[in-house]
């Protein structure tokens, strides 16, 4: 990938004659379109990044563009642009640009610095917590099943996201019963000397006391792999093939565990939801918005498997359509995140083919946006949008009941206005 290059500009003001610092400071400084057209001047027409800053060096809007000077030109003057836009730029007194090899990569570090900048004009995703996957390791020569977050560093294989920690945690409880992997960590199993209360409760088969051996623990983890993989259907029936075979040698007690594996499976699957037939791998968006306030539902689709879904409620001024608001937060969404091969909206976004382009760029692989227009992922898609309704009416509603409670306060403590924080100390 090509290196940026990054310019920061400033009004120019070489003079005949350098004013005096009081000259200086009785002058106002150039803001808005004049500052902007004087940028306009020494841009490139090629793609990169620019930022709108206020006379305190706060960024106040980050945009991507393919043609650097073309974009910020439609900023030199104030027709023809929305409320918000207009209020930018009559507080920009500076501005700074970052060239790039491609509009894709323009993309990329625009939603980069959106997260890192928090820009008080654009869409901004907020509580972007890391999502919590299951990893099965492979660093020790006996597999360990366990909660990550974070970077990738371990070696072994990851399924997920998850859409939280508590969804990770009951169905690694699921899977243990199901494939008897050891939870513990390397230094605990390589000091064990009798089995644990997860043995003696069904949860582990014990490779660390020689319970099972090696290879029979490997074939328990090369079936969790499968299931997990998105191939419970081909464990499901193996399992229910040996439950048969032991009941034919009238090795019941055999057959019980078989069984009882089979139980755990189901559950899991049952507690997933929504598992659709068409869909492998893929991440569905849905949006509402009513009052002002925007709510984008996140479901997660791993190995034909649910894995969960989040709510998000992204920053963004009423003079936004969904579309722009959806489009903004993909791209920011996905700065830090696995990409699945193929994205699901309820609403159509203009820069599709460049988020395309762009994911693809990142991840090295083919990244498909789909809007459905029939079908099991339409019936996905509005399953998504009705979650976001209900998250949103929900969220308005507390903010509702807040808004009375806080109000109460205010009166009974006779406050100018409503409390925005509340310290309580115990001194006991």
């Amino acid at each position: 990938m090509t290196s940026n290059t990054e310019v920061i500009c400033t009004p120019d003001t070489a003079q005949a004659v350098e004013p005096s610092a009081e000259q200086e400071s009785a002058v106002e400084k150039p803001r808005g379109t004049d500052v902007i057209s004087a940028f306009v001047k020494t841009l490139p027409n090629r793609p990169g990044v620019y930022r709108m800053l206020n006379e305190a060096g706060d960024v106040l809007y980050v945009g991507k563009a393919r043609n650097l000077k073309k974009r910020v030109s439609s900023y030199t003057r104030l027709v023809g642009h929305d409320t918000r836009i207009s209020r930018m730029i009559l507080n920009t007194s500076s501005m700074e640009f970052v060239t790039t090899a491609s509009e894709a990569e323009a993309l990329l570090l625009e939603a980069n610095l959106i997260k890192k900048l928090k820009p008080r004009f654009n869409v901004l995703l907020r509580d972007d917590k890391s999502f919590p996957y299951i990893l099965i390791t492979k660093d020790h020569r006996v597999a360990q099943i366990k909660k990550h977050r974070g970077a990738r560093s371990h070696k072994g294989d990851y399924f997920g996201p998850f859409a939280s920690a508590g969804a990770v945690n009951r169905t690694i409880n699921a899977l243990q019963r199901a494939f008897l992997l050891r939870s513990c960590s390397d230094s605990v199993y390589d000091n064990r000397t009798r089995p644990c209360l997860l043995h003696q409760i069904k949860r582990c088969a014990a490779p660390c006391t020689g319970e099972i051996s090696e290879e029979g623990y490997n074939e328990l983890v090369e079936e969790a792999l499968q299931f997990l993989a998105g191939r419970s259907q081909k464990v499901k029936d193996a399992l229910a093939k040996s439950m048969e075979q032991a009941a034919e040698v009238l090795d019941f007690e055999q057959a019980a565990r078989y069984r009882d594996r089979i139980s755990a499976l189901s559950h899991v699957q049952a507690h997933q939801g929504i598992n659709p037939q068409s869909v492998s791998e893929a991440d569905v968006f849905g949006i509402a918005d009513q009052g002002g306030q925007t709510c984008i539902q996140v479901f997660f689709f791993r190995g034909g498997q649910n894995w969960g879904n989040r709510a998000y409620y992204p920053r963004a001024d009423k003079s936004h359509t969904r579309a722009e608001v959806l489009e903004a937060f993909l791209a920011q969404f996905y700065d830090d995140k696995p990409c699945p091969k193929m994205i699901l909206l309820s609403d159509d976004i203009g820069g599709r083919a460049l988020l395309e382009d762009a994911l693809g760029v990142k991840t090295g692989t083919r990244i498909k946006i789909n809007v459905p227009q029939r079908g099991e992922k339409l019936n996905l898609v509005a399953h998504a949008v009705s979650n976001a309704r209900e998250a949103l009416g929900r969220r308005m509603a507390e903010s509702s009941s807040q808004a009375r409670l806080l109000d109460g306060v205010q009166r009974v403590f006779k406050l100018e206005e409503q409390p925005r924080r509340i310290e309580i100390y115990d001194n006991s």
